[in-house]
């Protein structure tokens, strides 16, 4: 039986199946690839959502031993600093809806005639002290207006693990005490000649 001779349209039909193959193979190692692409995307976003989860709990943890740590003798500090406050508060919120103003501070020390009101990070900047000025301001109005407060003088304090820059010194400048780590624990900074703390 003798061969025919390949025309034009059998070479024509011959490649265009073989691209029609060729096509399918690509489009199936595409779908496979996207396939595979999409799930290893899916298990990493996992695997991060995991991690940042792991590592708030963990910022919130390292948080709460230094807040435990300023706490300790606190009361004792600021009594050899001649303020005769008896009660510590951790974490005391506040919010009044009609004034529209909330927040939280970290430990607040009183007497009833007293009230030091201090704010605890783990990395101290400058922006915390500003933040923390207008969060006494806001403390302040919000116990006046509840008419708890009488003739109550507010003070600040702040407190960091870490103390970057010029926070301290621009804490001090504003009237607030400093409380930083020592060898005994935590202590208030040194304050400079002719400091006078802030009453809010």
């Amino acid at each position: 039986m003798s061969q025919q001779p390949l025309m034009y349209e059998g070479i024509l039909e011959m490649f265009q199946k073989s691209g029609l193959e060729f096509d399918r193979r690509i489009e199936e190692s595409d779908r496979r690839f996207n396939e595979k692409f999409d799930r290893m995307v899916e298990e990493t976003n996992r695997q991060m959502k995991k991690t940042h989860k792991r590592i708030s709990e963990l910022g919130s943890r390292i948080g709460d031993i230094i807040e435990h740590m300023v706490r300790g003798d606190i009361i004792d500090k600021f009594q050899a600093l001649g303020y005769d406050v008896t009660g510590c508060s951790p974490n005391k919120t506040f919010r009044n809806k009609k004034l529209n103003i909330e927040g939280e501070i970290d430990l607040l020390l009183d007497d009833g005639d007293v009230a030091i009101l201090i704010s605890v990070k783990t990395t101290l900047e400058t922006k915390d002290v500003s933040n923390h000025i207008e969060k006494i301001e806001e403390y302040r109005r919000y116990a006046q207006a509840r008419g708890t407060c009488g003739h109550q003088r507010f003070f600040g304090a702040i407190a960091g693990a870490v103390v970057k820059g010029d926070a301290a010194k621009f804490a001090q400048q504003n009237g607030m005490y400093v409380i930083v780590q020592s060898g005994k624990a935590v202590e208030i900074v040194p304050t400079p000649k002719g400091f006078v703390a802030k009453e809010w």
